[in-house]
């Protein structure tokens, strides 16, 4: 498998593993890939998840961790209205933590697509937040 960058390649190596340092380790890969993360909470404040987006090439990619045993991640559009709850879907899977960070790190960025996404999270109210694309 070709990594662009050869610490990615350690790292993703590392993710195979199967500690919970393992999806730490993922974790700040993601981030070294320009994912932003937010955590929303639930009405009485108890973490629900963490869930990283990235907005790039005209896609967005998000991933959202659960647990050690459930996440899932997508590739959309970077014009889907709605990231948390989309209409059409490039990519998706699901499965462990380590593995979903896994394979969204061997993802290849897509050629540019026309009107590139753009925005960024908002809060919403006290612990959540939302994804708001930009208009222009």
């Amino acid at each position: 498998m070709y990594w662009a960058d050869p610490n990615l390649d350690q790292q993703a190596r590392t993710i195979s593993g199967g500690t919970a340092k393992d999806v730490t380790d993922g974790l700040q890969a993601l981030i070294s890939r320009d994912f932003q993360f937010a955590h929303p909470r639930d009405s009485v404040g108890s973490l629900v998840a963490v869930v990283g987006l990235r907005v790039h090439h005209g896609v967005i990619d998000i991933v959202q961790l659960y647990g050690e045993d459930d996440a899932d991640a997508a590739r959309i559009p970077g014009d889907e209205p709605d990231v948390l709850f989309p209409q059409t879907v490039i990519w998706r899977t699901t499965g462990r933590a380590r593995e979903v960070i896994k394979q969204v790190l061997a993802l290849e960025d897509p050629v540019e697509l026309a009107g590139s996404a753009a925005g960024c999270w908002v809060p919403t109210h006290a612990g959540r937040s939302a994804w708001l694309a930009a208009s222009a």
